[in-house]
């Protein structure tokens, strides 16, 4: 027999009370399941702040590292400067043995002056640093070498250099303090003055010539004086030319000097250097043929050295020139160029 829809309404709520009366029976089990969880782990106190990662100082081992990658041996290879005066007197000198020695001496002291700058010049550029997209890798920048640290090695640096110097003259210790107080002058505002600043950094390639030349008691050419001073011109103008590449390829910040540069006025600049460069070069060299008996090898030097400089014009113009030191180390071509060169003037003064 059918149900009636009365009897079926009835069994219909029938059914909806006995779920509602279940309903919190199952939730109530729930609840006693989550208290007995939560009694079983432990409770983690409140208000207890969290402790502090304990901060801890570079290593004795890492701060002396830092120092010496800051103090940049790689760019002691510009010191081979000092070997120039000596290499253009050796076939004349009385005593080679000495002149040798008192280069070698040189090199030493203005590598030792030259580290201390560096040092100096970091430590009052960490902030400018930390914001370049390389520069900031460096010790001091990064937080490895203190500051107060960088300013101690660089005395230390300095007076080494001048106690090493007058094993060989005392005028040498002249020219290093006159390049150390000129480069403190560039390190504590006057690399901020445009022109300027490619003045004093071109003057660092010059005095490292002259120290050389110092050294070993060598009176210099007024053509050794003008390729050293154009040359130094040469490469100070294209490192800053890339520096401003960089500036426009990632928007690093750049030096205040720099922002008053244009590209084209410093590609002007390393354009008329190398020019002068290479014409000073070609009338020295015709001077060495005549004071070397008319040899032809002097004039042959011309052709490795112009091609040199045309070489390393192409770095310049793509603005990959903002570490003289690295492109001398990396490029096999210049190297090769620049020992062809040394070997004709070699023959030129002993052929």
């Amino acid at each position: 027999m059918s149900e009636t829809t009365d009897e079926r309404t009835e069994n219909a709520s029938g059914t909806a009370e006995s779920a509602q009366a279940t309903e919190p029976a199952a939730e109530k089990t729930d609840v006693a399941e989550e208290a007995t969880d939560q009694a079983e782990k432990p409770e983690a106190p409140a208000s207890t702040p969290a402790a502090p990662a304990p901060s801890s100082g570079p290593s004795p081992v890492g701060l002396v590292l830092g120092v010496i990658k800051t103090a940049r041996p790689k760019q002691w290879v510009k010191n081979v400067l000092v070997f120039a005066a000596p290499f253009f007197a050796f076939s004349k000198a009385t005593n080679r043995t000495e002149l040798v020695v008192d280069a070698l001496i040189a090199f030493v002291a203005f590598s030792l002056t030259a580290s201390s700058v560096y040092l100096i010049n970091d430590a009052v550029d960490v902030e400018a640093d930390r914001a370049h997209p390389t520069k900031r890798n460096r010790p001091i920048a990064a937080g490895i070498v203190p500051v107060p640290v960088a300013y101690a090695s660089a005395v230390v640096f300095f007076l080494a250099g001048l106690a090493v110097s007058f094993a060989a003259d005392w005028r040498l210790a002249i020219v290093l303090a006159v390049y150390e107080a000129v480069q403190l002058g560039y390190c504590f505002g006057l690399k901020h003055q445009p022109v300027v600043d490619l003045a004093i950094v071109g003057s660092g390639f010059l005095m490292r010539s002259v120290a050389g030349g110092v050294a070993g008691g060598i009176a210099m050419s007024q053509w050794f004086l003008l390729v050293t001073a154009f040359g130094s011109l040469f490469m100070v103008a294209g490192k800053r030319y890339a520096e401003i590449m960089l500036f426009e390829r990632t928007g690093a910040k750049i030096r205040s000097s720099l922002k008053k540069y244009s590209a084209s006025y410093l590609r002007f600049v390393w354009a008329t250097s190398a020019a002068i460069l290479i014409m000073s070069y070609c009338l020295w060299a015709f001077e060495i043929r005549q004071a070397e008996h008319n040899s032809v090898w002097a004039v042959v030097s011309m052709v490795p050295f112009v091609i040199a400089v045309l070489r390393y014009a192409v770095d310049v113009d793509g603005g990959n020139a903002g570490a003289p030191d690295e492109i001398a180390l990396k490029d096999r071509v210049l190297q090769v160029l620049g020992a062809t060169w040394v070997v004709t003037l070699f023959l030129s003064f002993y052929l």
